[in-house]
């Protein structure tokens, strides 16, 4: 749990100076965040990234000389224990795919709220999957495998999946349909497993596409 003695650090990765400087005055109102840095473009977000070690990366997808999608492989690389968290105003399902694909940790619409964006920002930061509905509708209708099959949910992980895409933690989950965080963990391995699907994020976006579960 971060707090001000030990803050969240955050590297700012935009090509606009002026989103730039936006986004650290309004993170730097929370007592629990800590920007060290801010970006222009891929290449600098790599540097930087290299060097600051920061706890999440804060990516916009359209940069001057590569995606954040094609970015984001080689951050991993070099910060292996950094979060990554998407803030993009990117509405191309394709795109949103991509950095999904390339194992980002969430994604935010440049829409939300401050309020919204620093929950988004401690979620990721705390090991958790995070992904905004905004982004989850852009993927109803667009499925990819029409033909493939999966195996059958029980009712039980249908609910558990519905509220993953509510953005719950386990603890919420766990909370609403009143079982242990354990038996909720044990659910989500088993609807990863039945998807095919290597976290939650992803699960989430197979089940909107395939019509699974509903936003």
């Amino acid at each position: 749990m971060s707090d001000a003695q030990h803050p969240i650090r955050i590297l700012i990765v935009d090509d606009h100076a002026v989103v730039r400087r936006g986004l650290t005055m309004v993170l730097s109102l929370q007592r629990d965040f800590a920007v060290v840095g801010e970006a222009g473009s891929a290449d600098a977000a790599v540097q930087m990234a290299e060097a600051l070690q920061p706890d999440l990366i804060l990516l916009d997808l359209a940069l001057p000389d590569r995606s954040g999608g094609a970015v984001a492989p080689e951050l991993r690389r070099i910060a292996p224990h950094s979060r990554i968290l998407v803030l993009s105003g990117a509405q191309d399902a394709r795109l949103v795919q991509a950095a999904v694909d390339a194992r980002v940790d969430g994604y935010v619409p440049k829409e939300v709220t401050p309020a919204e964006l620093a929950d988004a920002i401690r979620r990721v930061a705390a090991d958790e999957s995070y992904i905004h509905p905004d982004v989850l509708h852009l993927f109803q209708h667009t499925s990819r495998h029409p033909q493939v099959h999966h195996p059958s949910l029980t009712r039980r992980e249908l609910e558990v999946l519905q509220l993953m895409a509510t953005m719950a933690t386990n603890r919420e989950i766990a909370e609403r349909l009143v079982v242990s965080e354990e038996t909720v963990r044990s659910h989500v391995k088993s609807i990863l497993r039945k998807l095919d699907q290597p976290n939650r994020t992803q699960a989430v976006i197979e089940a909107v596409r395939c019509g699974l579960i509903d936003v």
